[in-house]
């Protein structure tokens, strides 16, 4: 069985390696990025508890017509 090569380097990595040294602020944008829609502050307890308090239960299967 044949061991691949330990110089090996795919083009993907390659490409990925050559962009990141082409752009080095590529890193900082990408957490800039993340930041504006993943990274957020924590949530204040008691607004989520008042929130949550105000919620309608939803129907066990939402598409269905409810006949009274």
């Amino acid at each position: 069985m044949m061991l691949p090569s330990r110089h090996y380097e795919s083009d993907i990595t390659r490409f990925i390696r050559e962009l990141k040294a082409e752009r080095p602020e590529l890193d900082r944008d990408q957490q800039n990025g993340r930041a504006i829609f993943w990274d957020k502050p924590p949530q204040d307890l008691a607004e989520r508890s008042r929130m949550d308090q105000g919620r309608v239960q939803q129907q066990a299967y939402v598409y269905q017509t409810s006949v009274k």
